[in-house]
């Protein structure tokens, strides 16, 4: 447990990862640069244009520019700096971070108290989740459609091609994803290098015009602009968010990383380059008011540059939306591991990395989602008020989850719990009550995808819960099982078969079913529980094996909630230590069908079984799932009630 009382310095650098080899740290801190930043390191395409030209922003007068620079760059210093790389990194999962891996933190009675009653804050947690699928939608749509749009300022002629490119270059880079980024995520972090160093030049030439908007770091013009603006400084707030957005990913990609090489590059790259080029684009507004329309690529210097900066900043929003894509795909895998999410079909592209996947489901409804909202909003501008909210949404879920692992995990007093988080709520319930004034403009977006994934969340949550009781009040003692096993058996057969039991200490009804209507049974039968760990990865011992009598063995096989199950290896393995004789292809897999007929008496309720149902025939089958040869697989029906 981390200790309450460590220094601040320790907390933006532990000192467990001080041994690390400076050429390591080096490449580590590039690596992220590359996919842990480019959300937040591309922000400065839109985020000062929707504060000061969006369909909430104030005028682009000199109170107002420095007001809006004052709130961006206390965001990020407080929001990003602060909330996330000093405070939640510390509650990582075995290293794993983001907002699953916060949930797992939670003891599992404040997780469901009973059977299909969820706790309230897993509700909340689950509904963040859900609200990152939603920004999965939108991101690749806003960035990409962003940096297209410096053709307008390049040559207006070509405004008309914006869309078209826009969705042309969406369209390929959801066809790639089944492939994977492979080699090309080696040129991810020097891209980003070039993109933040060039943006961060571009910010220095414009200060050095106007010195004065370097004033803007005070937090007193912030002030001034409440003061002087009132309640269009709160709309305002709804764009100032978009300069954080992608501190969520910061957390989320703590596993892949390290904390140590995120805070670093993120202190002595991605900070001072953003800082800087938000102080550029001030200046330049200072003198020039009307190109707040489109203050990043007015930066660039007139003539031949516009082009080859429109391609670096398309190439930018292209890998900040892989790093998005691959980290909904994560995402997906956790959901379903903890219990909270169908199953779907997840596909590794590269063998030597269990974290590259491909979740073809997931892919194809971002992919298509994206080039629906281009077509509908055209202009990243209005597109910005849909982005805000589910960002806002799920940082005020993720400060809540916070204060409930506090108390629980790192065993911090209420009121010491309450001041922290309370400061961060100041900016998260800030932030998500100016965006929800958007919902009419296209705030309506993340919450309807949010609302959907949320109800498909905690529903299959609720029905895996209802019926895993369902089964446990219809299992039987192990002990009066094996004493009535031979009277209900009339032959063994040779052969080994897999019983696949939610619960490792009682028989499953499944093998009841198989005894009392056949009377017959393998020689070896294996009753086995596939344990999904509130941990990233289960290193040593993966699986246990107990002999319980009667050619009856119990076997669990632990997996983390990052790794996809694959139990044929493992069983195939552990049937040959128990009969040397024993191939791969010998197992008999018995797998459970069932069938839910969504009546009025189950605890359920009739509409969320049915949905239920729906949910349960189109998961991805187990036996696929889990890595069974499906000629091997054997199903037996059954019909409930839940």
């Amino acid at each position: 447990m981390t200790s309450s009382t460590q220094p601040a310095s320790d907390l933006l650098f532990p000192r467990k990862v001080a041994t690390e080899r400076p050429a390591l740290r080096v490449m580590a801190v590039v690596g992220a640069l590359g996919v842990v930043f480019g959300d937040i390191a591309t922000s400065p395409l839109y985020a000062l244009q929707d504060c000061l030209a969006g369909p909430h922003g104030v005028a682009p007068r000199p109170s107002n520019v420095f007001g809006a620079i004052s709130l961006i760059v206390w965001s990020l210093f407080v929001v990003v700096t602060v909330k996330y790389l000093a405070v939640l990194m510390r509650a990582d999962n075995k290293g794993e971070g983001g907002i699953m891996a916060l949930l797992a933190l939670l003891p599992r009675a404040s997780r469901e108290r009973a059977p299909g009653k969820l706790g309230v804050t897993t509700i909340l947690v689950i509904g963040g989740a859900a609200l990152l699928f939603g920004d999965g939608i939108i991101t690749p749509a806003i960035s990409v459609l962003s940096a297209v749009e410096g053709l307008e300022v390049v040559a207006p002629r070509l405004e008309v091609v914006v869309v078209p490119v826009t969705i042309a270059i969406l369209i390929g880079l959801f066809a790639v994803q089944r492939r994977g980024s492979g080699g090309l995520g080696n040129w991810f972090g020097p891209i980003m290098i070039l993109w933040l160093t060039t943006a961060m030049i571009l910010g220095v030439i414009h200060i050095a015009d106007r010195p004065e908007i370097v004033t803007a770091l005070s937090p007193h013009h912030a002030v001034l602009f409440f003061r002087d603006e009132g309640f269009h400084a709160f709309r305002v707030l709804g764009g100032v968010v978009l300069s954080v957005t992608g501190a969520e990913a910061l957390y989320a990609d703590m596993g892949h990383f390290g904390r140590r090489p995120i805070q670093l590059g993120w202190l002595f790259v991605v900070l001072p380059a953003l800082v800087l080029n938000y102080l550029g684009q001030g200046a330049l507004i200072l003198g020039n008011p009307e190109l707040a329309k489109q203050p990043f690529y007015a930066l660039v210097p007139s003539g031949s540059w516009g082009y080859p900066f429109v391609v670096l900043g398309t190439v930018a929003t292209i890998i900040a939306s892989q790093a998005l894509i691959t980290g909904v795909f994560s995402l997906v895998r956790q959901s379903i591991q903890l219990g909270y999410f169908p199953r779907l079909r997840i596909e590794h592209t590269a063998m030597e990395s269990a974290g590259q996947i491909y979740v073809p489901f997931m892919n194809w409804f971002l992919g298509i989602s994206c080039v629906l909202l281009v077509l509908f909003f055209e202009r990243s501008n209005k597109l910005a008020a849909a982005y805000g909210l589910a960002v806002s949404g799920t940082m005020t879920i993720t400060s809540i989850a916070f204060f409930r692992v506090a108390r629980s995990h790192f065993e911090w007093s209420t009121a010491k719990a309450a001041a922290v988080v309370g400061a961060f709520l100041v900016f998260d319930v800030a932030f998500l009550g100016a965006n929800m004034l958007k919902i009419f403009d296209g705030g309506y977006v993340p919450l309807l995808v949010g609302s959907a994934f949320l109800i498909v969340m905690v529903v299959w949550a609720r029905g895996r819960s209802f019926l895993g009781a369902y089964f446990r009040a219809r299992s039987e003692p192990t002990e009066a099982f094996l004493r009535s096993l031979p009277a209900q058996l009339h032959a063994r057969t040779r052969g080994i078969g897999v019983v696949m039991t939610a619960s490792p200490e009682s028989i499953p009804p499944v093998l009841l079913r198989i005894v009392g209507r056949f009377r017959t049974l393998q020689e070896t039968v294996l009753l086995t529980t596939v344990v999904t760990e509130e941990t990233p990865y289960v290193y040593g011992e993966r699986a246990t094996v107990n002999a319980i009598g009667a050619g009856l063995h119990r076997v669990v096989i632990r997996f983390g909630f990052m790794e996809t199950p694959q139990i044929h290896p493992t069983l195939a393995a552990i049937a040959a230590g128990i009969d040397p004789r024993a191939k791969p292809e010998d197992l008999t897999y018995v797998l459970g069908l069932e069938r839910f007929l969504g009546g009025r008496g189950g605890q359920m309720g009739a509409t969320a079984e049915k949905l239920f149902s729906f949910l349960s025939r189109n998961a991805y089958n187990p036996t696929d799932y889990y890595g069974v040869p499906a000629g091997q697989v054997v199903e037996l029906g059954a019909r409930i009630d839940l």
